[in-house]
């Protein structure tokens, strides 16, 4: 059987945004939307150039079931599109994590306040997406340190580990975990200790090499490693680890551009290279 990778189920659509975003990118000019009316430092990429953050508008407790509406209809589409299954994007500081981290979530309604309230609406979410999809068709990737659109949690080693019980419930294909700072790649939390509370496959990502990669799974700190960067600067990654073969350097500059340029044009590896 064929395999055909995952796609991100996301909340976005042209009505309504989370505060990662820009009023001049929604109808209207409207207000980009958060667990609170907290604004995020950095800029949003709009059709005018780089705009900083305005402050979100906390979301009414009434929107949510809208919120959690679009997901499983994302999930159809992927579905339709012959996708094997969706990831949940809960992570970098985007609209799920806002409502997981208590740093972005100051709510005092059902989705604030303890750790359970505070993963509501993810459960909400999963809920919905799994009854389109099977819970061994659905991931789920969290970053309980990346500071990455101005995020924090005050024990994101205790919360972490309570979202990884409660995940555990689920049958999950799969927990996909940025381990650390997505900018300094440095941590401070035991991920083993994480990865221990899970009863589901655990994905290791942030900074891996081929080297450090096989060391996580021989030692079980993970079952599966994931690769951003390496794998966008050669198409023929998995090639190249298998062989030994050198790698092509990702280049930071054409990050987030907008175009082709540093997405699409990557070389893949010829052989005549070894004969250079």
């Amino acid at each position: 059987m064929p395999c055909t990778p995952l796609v991100a189920a996301s909340s976005r659509n042209w009505s309504i945004a989370d505060g990662i975003s820009h009023p001049s990118l929604l109808p209207g000019g409207a207000i980009p939307v958060a667990p609170s009316a907290l604004r995020p430092t950095g800029q949003a990429v709009t059709y005018s150039g780089m705009q900083d953050f305005v402050t979100p508008r906390a979301l009414e407790t009434s929107e949510m079931p809208g919120i959690v509406a679009q997901f499983p209809h994302s999930a159809v589409m992927a579905k339709r599109a012959g996708f094997d299954g969706v990831e949940v994007h809960g992570a970098n500081g985007y609209l799920i994590d806002q409502f997981l981290r208590d740093g972005s979530n100051r709510r005092t309604d059902a989705y604030g306040g303890s750790v359970q309230n505070r993963m509501r609406l993810l459960n909400e979410i999963l809920d919905a997406v799994c009854s389109v999809l099977s819970a061994s068709r659905v991931g789920v990737r969290l970053t309980p340190e990346n500071s990455f659109n101005s995020m924090s949690d005050s024990d994101p080693q205790a919360h972490f580990g309570c979202f990884m019980d409660e995940l555990s419930q689920r049958g999950l294909a799969y927990v996909h975990v940025l381990e650390g700072d997505m900018m300094s790649k440095a941590g401070a939390l035991d991920y083993r200790a994480l990865r221990a509370r899970l009863a589901a496959p655990y994905i290791a990502n942030n900074g891996y090499d081929l080297a450090r990669a096989q060391a996580a799974l021989r030692s079980g700190a993970a079952d599966l490693v994931a690769f951003g960067m390496p794998f966008l600067a050669n198409p023929d990654m998995v090639r190249r680890y298998r062989d030994s073969l050198p790698l092509n350097m990702a280049d930071p500059a054409t990050f987030y551009g907008g175009g082709e340029a540093g997405y699409v044009d990557y070389p893949a590896y010829r052989s005549e290279y070894l004969a250079a």
